[in-house]
Formats: C-alpha cells, sequence, structure tokens
C-alpha cells in the first residue's frame, strides 16, 4: 500500500509543477537573478525532473547534476548574453528557487515540454 501511495503521491506533485510552469521572459526573471535564486537547466534533462527532485529535497541527485554541471546557478555572463536577447524560458519555482530552460524549437510547445499526466 505504502508503494501505491508514494506512486500516487509523485504524480500528483508532478502534475501540481506541471502545471504551474510556464514561459516568461529574462526581462521578468531578472528580479530573480538578483536575487541569486535563479538555477539554469540545460536542455539534456527535464525540467519537471529537477522540480520534483528539488521540491523532495533529493540531495543526491541535485548534487550530482550540480557537480556535472547540468544544473548551476546563473551566471553573469548568461546573464547578460540573455538581456539582450530577452531570451524566453521555461520556469517553475520550487522556493526558493526559481528553475529556468532556454525555451527552444524542441521544447516551444508547452504540450510538449509539459510531462504527460
Amino acid at each position: 500500500m505504502t508503494t501505491q501511495k508514494t506512486n500516487t503521491d509523485s504524480a500528483v506533485l508532478r502534475a501540481n509543477i506541471n502545471n504551474e510552469t510556464s514561459q516568461i521572459h529574462w526581462h521578468e526573471l531578472q528580479r530573480f537573478f538578483a536575487g541569486g535564486r535563479l538555477i539554469y537547466i540545460h536542455l539534456a534533462i527535464n525540467l519537471l525532473d529537477v522540480a520534483i527532485a528539488f521540491s523532495n529535497d533529493d540531495k543526491e541527485r541535485v548534487s550530482y547534476w550540480l557537480n556535472t554541471g547540468e544544473i548551476a546557478k546563473v551566471s553573469d555572463s548568461q546573464a547578460k548574453q540573455w538581456h539582450q536577447a530577452n531570451t524566453i524560458f521555461w520556469a517553475t519555482v520550487v522556493k526558493p528557487w526559481v528553475l529556468i530552460q532556454p525555451a527552444t524549437s524542441d521544447n516551444n510547445n508547452i504540450n510538449q515540454h509539459k510531462a504527460p499526466l
């Protein structure tokens, strides 16, 4: 019974994060960058998977991604580049963090980006 409840809880968490994920322009993210709360997610990783790991305080998984550079705090050079282009991102909030991933032609459609429920 515990495994079924855990699977249900995980599915509900994923659905909630999925529903709260949206596109946003860099200019709207600058205040979070200034506060040091923006985390960049490499395109090779699913944004929802990272958000779930953050939500579940999965230190092992998050540490792995940090060590490989697949997730990182946004750098000044990234911020400058994105400011000039007013880049569009997919973003979701896992307090206190805002997780962002550039919107690309591969993940630009919200239905393609969001995980199936």
